[in-house]
């Protein structure tokens, strides 16, 4: 291939690549991707906390006699 013809295969790859992306871009609302960020969040606040409250709680019974 020479350099021209290289050039306008890669022109012509980012154009397809550019208008897929922007297509994409605009099939998406705002709300629900605020509402998705906001979801895994919370989600992983609510792991945290219950994997420390499992770990005091098993460190508690390692403490205790049988």
């Amino acid at each position: 291939m020479s350099s021209s013809s290289m050039r306008l295969w890669n022109e012509c790859r980012t154009g397809t690549l550019g208008g897929t992306l922007c297509s994409i871009w605009v099939s998406f609302d705002m709300g629900d991707m605020l509402h998705t960020a906001l979801m895994a969040a919370v989600g992983t606040l609510v792991s945290v906390a219950v994997s420390r409250l499992l770990a005091l709680k098993g460190k508690d019974r390692d403490d205790d006699p049988p």
